[in-house]
């Protein structure tokens, strides 16, 4: 799936502008007015961290209704694609309304995509990783509960901060560290749930539990990489993020077609691109999309771990959810693992190191 990752319409008078203050740094400005205020960032952060807990909530949702219910089914790598579309799209869109002109956007793109090929190779592995991931989520979500994938795709926050540790040479203070076993701890309770109340009355298919772990712990694993490897290009390279998500748009596209000839060629050529899609698909496709924009907008004013942290809140909101859309029952060890997962989040924003 976030890929899936994914919402951020409401942002579109927002202007990054990167450039070098330092040695190490590259500054991010997100107000056309008062480009050095130090509060606008702060409160972009942690808007876009809730905005993006929400929308992992209902897009797990919605994707595990599309692929269970009764009637056509929609090819996954053909919604992929027009995420990736979509993504590329509305990137464009913001270009030039940053821009502000049809000129001076055409101009910008000749001399930052056209003119540089090599850099746009550098989001060709993320671009290629992203794509297979979220064509391994419709995999997942269409072979487990909506409990249990959103549950065991919270790996991915521990193979993000290993990554992170490895690759941007993170530290994390020993609480953070704990918090990340805390986490782990409140991820297991979840997932530890009697059976009955696991089932539940949304799938209409015949499920393959083990193909769908197998596909979400690689997804997880993919995810880590390609989440701290795209964290590393936008704080160290100048051009900026709207720009970075057209190169990935593109490239993703590509690649999903090319995904989509390997896996539902024949198909897609009998039945057609747009076969057994309606509004709900659509909103899956949406909330995939700008998903993917908001996880680039998290990772430029937080960073990864931290929008793992706050997408795993979206366990909670989707379980209550959950209870009275897909007759999932709220247990004693979901209400402990939430409240560990809680407690995770509290310690790792709290004892972050402070770096100079």
């Amino acid at each position: 799936m976030p890929s899936l990752n994914v919402p951020l319409e409401s942002q579109s008078e927002m202007k990054i502008v990167n450039d070098v203050a330092s040695d190490k740094e590259i500054k991010s400005v997100d107000s056309l007015e008062t480009p050095k205020t130090t509060e606008s960032p702060k409160s972009m952060k942690y808007i876009s961290l809730t905005s993006l807990t929400l929308q992992n909530a209902l897009l797990a949702l919605v994707m595990r209704y599309v692929r269970t219910r009764p009637g056509d089914l929609f090819m996954s790598t053909t919604a992929v694609i027009m995420s990736e579309v979509l993504k590329f799209m509305t990137c464009l869109v913001f270009i030039f309304i940053q821009e502000g002109s049809v000129s001076n956007w055409l101009r910008h793109l000749n001399e930052n995509i056209i003119k540089q090929p090599i850099d746009c190779m550098k989001v060709s592995i993320p671009s290629l990783v992203y794509t297979l991931q979220n064509n391994l989520l419709y995999v997942a979500v269409s072979n487990l509960d909506a409990a249990t994938y959103q549950v065991t795709y919270q790996l991915k926050i521990l193979t993000t901060a290993m990554f992170s540790v490895f690759m941007l040479n993170k530290k994390l203070s020993r609480m953070q560290w704990a918090s990340l076993v805390i986490l782990f701890m409140g991820v297991s309770f979840v997932q530890l749930q009697p059976a009955s109340s696991t089932k539940s009355a949304d799938s209409t298919t015949q499920q393959q539990p083990l193909k769908g772990l197998i596909a979400v712990i690689i997804s997880c694993i993919m995810s880590g990489f390609a989440g701290v490897y795209f964290e590393k290009i936008l704080k160290g390279t100048k051009p900026n993020l709207w720009l970075r998500n057209v190169q990935l748009g593109f490239l993703g596209t590509i690649i999903g077609l090319i995904t989509m000839e390997i896996k539902d060629g024949f198909q897609v050529k009998e039945k057609g691109f747009f076969f057994g899609y309606d509004w709900v698909v659509w909103l899956a496709i949406c909330l995939q999309s700008f998903g993917g924009l908001l996880v680039a907008v998290v990772v430029k004013y937080a960073d990864n771990i931290l929008k793992g942290f706050a997408t795993s809140a979206a366990i909670i909101i989707s379980c209550i959810v959950s209870i009275y859309f897909f007759d999932f029952q709220l247990t004693i060890q979901f209400v402990t693992g939430a409240t560990l997962v809680i407690c995770s989040v509290y310690m790792y924003s709290k004892y972050a190191i402070v770096t100079q």
